[in-house]
């Protein structure tokens, strides 16, 4: 595998140098600085090479046996696979792996169960919610009716109450579940009970947290909810992608919302690309890793509080953290600023209580499941912790040690020797 990747390497080098370059520019990037998007992660040389497969080159409109086109044969197997082995993790009555993204699963599902018009509650987007939840500027907010519940101003979790007195209150069809910057445990059964409550549906979107839900670091929505969706990249450590988990009274439904409700023909090297994620997340070894996630996450959260840094709700359940800046000078778009000079690299969010403009912010969401799979520790959280206190600082000589400290954690977890190497890139060291 790793002599086809070099070797494709080297083609490409050849053919389109300019892409080439780009290529090895974005693994010096990464190799050189920490990846702390929540949303981010670094995918397996297995992974990349079903990415960069010859499945790339079938269309395959249509589901395994029930196909559009001829030659399937080799994508059916490798298709119904990906299936066999995302049920077999997360246990669901039925699973659709065909999505492109996590908004196109949510998108599939509202296809499946609503009509334009029907009221639907989500959780507020400034409060950790996403996009396609009911924002106005997305098909979610301009197609349906939609509310919104969120969380307490007091603690930073989300208000149970809230939802129930919400829910009662506009009836909706759909409630939404998860969030893309909530850093707590979820309680799906508390949502199932308000979605029966009022007669409503349920989906959870766990895009964020499935990894930690597939080793059973955070609670599973499967036994609550009637739609699950999710990515399959972020904390599950596969390709950008997505997939729909249902009961088995759906499936039909959902996979003609899929195709050919809202997309053509699927990815097909991107599905075999799931089927080795899906496998990988098996494995013990997975468990191990997402249980460090959540380890690194909490030690960092915690070192961070001890140097004065408000974080939203003291602290974290899972795999990420918001940093709430509205006391400061610094707003989040400032903040990601100064954290990309010393080479870490996040991103300004809105926080509970926003007072900024959506591209300004006052916070930053930070994730660790990205560094935990370059191999960090919670042992080398603090440094981490003072790298980030350092870089808020308004002082250049603060800086200068933040960087210093960011380059000794690469040099200690070299990420050449790991993902890229075997993956056919060439990235001396830092």
């Amino acid at each position: 595998m790793n002599q086809i990747l070099s070797t494709s390497r080297a083609i490409l080098a050849e053919s389109d140098p300019a892409i080439a370059k780009l290529l090895q520019a974005e693994a010096h990037r990464l190799a050189d600085g920490l990846e702390l998007i929540a949303s981010e992660n670094v995918a397996s040389p297995a992974v990349l090479a079903a990415l960069s497969s010859v499945l790339s080159n079938k269309y395959a409109e249509g589901y395994p046996g029930k196909r559009y086109y001829g030659g399937c044969e080799c994508v059916d197997e490798v298709e119904t696979l990906a299936i066999e082995r995302a049920m077999q993790l997360y246990g669901a009555d039925h699973v659709n792996v065909q999505p492109h993204s996590g908004a196109q699963a949510n998108q599939a599902v509202f296809l499946s169960c609503l009509k334009p018009g029907d009221a639907i509650l989500g959780m507020n987007l400034s409060h950790g919610g996403h996009l396609t939840h009911g924002s106005p500027v997305n098909m979610s907010g301009l197609v349906y009716k939609a509310d919104f519940y969120g969380v307490r101003e007091s603690d930073g979790r989300l208000d149970y109450d809230e939802v129930r007195r919400v829910a009662h209150a506009t009836k909706p069809r759909l409630i939404i579940a998860g969030a893309s910057a909530y850093p707590r445990v979820i309680d799906f059964a508390a949502f199932r009970e308000i979605a029966n409550e009022v007669g409503a549906l349920l989906l959870v979107d766990m895009a964020h947290i499935a990894g930690l839900v597939a080793a059973g670091v955070h609670p599973s929505p499967i036994p609550f909810a009637d739609f699950v969706t999710t990515t399959t990249h972020k904390t599950l450590r596969g390709p950008r992608g997505g997939i729909i988990m249902c009961r088995a009274e759906y499936a039909k439904a959902i996979d003609k919302a899929v195709f050919p409700g809202t997309q053509g023909g699927p990815l097909m090297h991107v599905i075999g690309a799931k089927a080795v994620a899906f496998g990988e997340a098996l494995t013990p070894e997975f468990k191990t890793y997402a249980e460090m996630v959540v380890a690194n996450a909490k030690t960092l959260a915690a070192h961070l509080s001890e140097r004065g840094i408000k974080i939203v709700s003291g602290g974290t359940d899972n795999h990420l953290m918001l940093i709430d800046l509205r006391e400061s000078p610094l707003s989040g778009k400032d903040a990601e600023e100064r954290l990309g000079r010393i080479g870490l690299t996040v991103n300004k969010n809105t926080v509970p209580g926003e007072t900024r403009k959506p591209m300004v912010t006052s916070g930053i969401r930070i994730g660790t499941p990205a560094i935990t799979t370059r191999g960090l520790k919670p042992t080398d959280m603090k440094e981490l912790a003072e790298s980030i206190y350092c870089a808020l600082q308004e002082s250049e000589g603060q800086m200068e040690h933040a960087k210093g400290l960011v380059t000794r954690l690469c040099q200690k977890y070299p990420l050449y020797d790991g993902v890229f190497a075997s993956a056919g890139y060439s990235v001396p060291r830092v």
